[in-house]
């Protein structure tokens, strides 16, 4: 079989990212142009201001993953991108870009869902991965159990009723005057704390989860004692955290029969997060690289080299889905 090389694009928010993907699985570039610092001095994301800078970056993005491939946009067998979730500015950058692409080479156009690129991250990292798997997805925008039960077919057997974890991060490390991005920072100086602190644990029907509670009790906390231990604040809420996590995961294994499950997207990069899941007894956890849990064109081109050889494509009516759903 003659090999696929998939060009990626990935715009849903604050990374401008390109990549050149062979076969799915193996990387020959992932450029990323991030907007942290640009954001930073905000609290987070400004939806304008990312759109601007995407349409500033891109075609530089997009030329260096081809230079770093070594190859020419004639040998672009396929042109994906992020259709949704994410900011209808920012993705419609990426959409149109990739639009155009595809027009001017005639080559196949694919839409790609955000989050399913967040479970193919693992492909790139883990050749042996294959479906079925149960796959966490944590992320600034997303809490969710999907059942992979086939590269592209999954099933949500459970999701946040309120914060995904990585908001929760974010809003409890805008409380305690971390700044932004929260999640890096609360890792950071957790590992100087004790989990001494007593957070309360949302208890939710079925495998969803609910992490407005003890975010709301972390602010009344704080409010009333703002000398309190930062860095034991910041465990004891990793701790509690990861402890929902972990629980409704193993739920969903025994559900399943699995004993296989992935990490996936920016939340899946925490330290304490990845050793409680590596400690679990006879389940075979995975996770990717440091560079495929965050937004990245990488894991949008393995994502779309699956869609593809399921016989799927799309046309030049291709638009943003900001809220699109994992199905």
């Amino acid at each position: 079989m003659k090999n696929l090389i998939v060009l990626g694009i990935e715009t849903s928010c604050d990374e401008t990212s390109a990549a050149v993907v062979k076969n799915g699985r193996e990387v020959l570039s992932n450029v990323i142009n991030s907007q942290i610092k640009i954001h930073e001095k905000f609290g987070g994301v400004v939806p304008e201001l990312a759109s601007r800078n995407h349409v500033d970056n891109i075609n530089i993005v997009v030329k260096e993953a081809l230079k770093q491939a070594d190859i020419a946009f004639n040998d672009i067998d396929l042109v994906t991108c992020t259709s949704g979730p994410g900011l209808v500015g920012a993705l419609l950058v990426g959409i149109s870009y990739a639009k155009g692409l595809s027009f001017a080479l005639n080559k196949p156009l694919l839409g790609i869902n955000h989050i399913e690129g967040h479970v193919a991250g693992n492909y790139i990292t883990h050749k042996e991965l294959e479906p079925p798997f149960l796959c966490l997805i944590i992320s600034g925008g997303h809490t969710h159990l999907a059942y992979v039960k086939d590269y592209t077919e999954f099933e949500i057997m459970g999701k946040t009723r309120d914060d995904a974890i990585g908001e929760a991060y974010d809003k409890v490390a805008r409380i305690i005057g971390l700044g932004y991005p929260g999640g890096p920072k609360i890792d950071k100086l957790a590992l100087e704390g004790t989990p001494n602190i007593r957070l309360p644990k949302s208890d939710v029907d079925n495998l969803d989860f609910s992490f407005s509670g003890i975010k709301t009790s972390i602010l009344n906390m704080y409010n009333k004692t703002p000398e309190i231990n930062k860095a034991d604040l910041c465990i004891s809420f990793e701790k509690v955290s990861t402890e929902m996590l972990v629980e409704n995961t193993l739920k969903a294994l025994e559900q399943l029969n699995l004993n296989t499950v992935a990490l996936a997207g920016g939340v899946s990069a925490n330290s304490y997060i990845r050793k409680a899941f590596k400690e679990l007894k006879g389940i075979n956890v995975y996770y990717p690289e440091m560079q495929y849990c965050t937004d990245n064109a990488a894991m949008i081109a393995s994502a779309g080299y699956y869609r593809f050889i399921n016989g799927e494509v799309s046309d030049l009516s291709l638009n943003a889905v900001p809220n699109l759903k994992l199905k």
